[in-house]
């Protein structure tokens, strides 16, 4: 599928791979980006991308990414502006990094992940990522059925395309009991969507990165990332996100990649 020409809507945009993705979109020739975060830092971004474009290629929108109205709006919006929306990317994502288990020093007592913690990064994660990327595939198959078009055929172009954001903690990662399940379960999502999707002409995948110099990474602290992380990254440093955009890149254009592609540079955690 080409990326030149084409609309993106990318929540997470603000920041880390999410800022990344837009930056190399644009420069990749994309005809609009629907740039998608909590704060006013997305507006900042987007200028930036159009100051480097000389072009207005990103545009900001401000809101929760699991509130369904603004979802719609966002869709509504850019749509109407720029045409379908045939590429998405939902990067928005958080941690409430915890022992599942663990026994209070002073009671004695087993104290469990606090279920509202698990349910937030749920809804962040996993709900709010299935649901842009739904949302995108239901506009695009409404604009088929207005065109009489049913079963998508090889002889046409690639309708659309979704990446979902997982990670290496999808395996397992000690601390991140709620983080680790979301992760996991975008590779049920998208094994489920790609084969429901591609009805209307739209592919969808999974993309693991490894350690990215992210302010969600960076949050771990200099010491932790130093004894947990590089000693067992081959190339012995965090990920550029633009290294990560490139290879989501990859994934949208190239129509033979399906699935899911681990770029994780190498880390793998020594037994403890």
């Amino acid at each position: 599928m080409e990326i030149k020409g084409k609309v993106a809507v990318i929540t997470g945009a603000a920041s880390g791979i999410g800022n990344a993705l837009c930056h190399e979109l644009a420069n990749r020739g994309v005809k609009a980006i629907a740039m998608v975060d909590m704060n006013d830092d997305v507006k900042t971004a987007a200028e930036k991308i159009n100051s480097e474009c000389k072009r207005d290629v990103g545009f900001p929108y401000i809101g929760d990414a699991t509130d369904e109205v603004f979802r719609r709006k966002v869709y509504v919006s850019v749509s109407s502006a720029h045409g379908t929306v045939s590429i998405c990317v939902p990067c928005a994502g958080i941690t409430r990094d915890a022992l599942a288990v663990k026994i209070n020093k002073e009671t004695g007592k087993a104290e469990m992940y606090p279920s509202e913690k698990f349910r937030l990064v749920v809804e962040v994660n996993l709900i709010a990522p299935t649901y842009w990327a739904m949302e995108m595939i239901a506009r695009i198959a409404e604009e088929r059925s207005s065109k009489g078009l049913k079963k998508w055929h090889p002889d046409e172009r690639m309708q659309g395309a979704v990446v979902f954001i997982g990670s290496i903690s999808s395996q397992g990662n000690k601390g991140q009991i709620s983080y680790a399940s979301t992760k996991a379960g975008l590779e049920g999502a998208a094994a489920t969507l790609t084969k429901e999707a591609i009805f209307h002409g739209v592919r969808c995948g999974v993309i693991h990165p490894g350690f990215t110099d992210t302010p969600m990474v960076r949050a771990l602290g200099e010491e932790y990332i130093e004894k947990y992380i590089l000693k067992d990254t081959q190339l012995g440093r965090l990920i550029h996100p633009g290294e990560i955009a490139d290879a989501i890149c990859f994934m949208l254009t190239n129509s033979a990649v399906s699935g899911e592609l681990w770029a994780d540079a190498g880390w793998h955690p020594t037994p403890a």
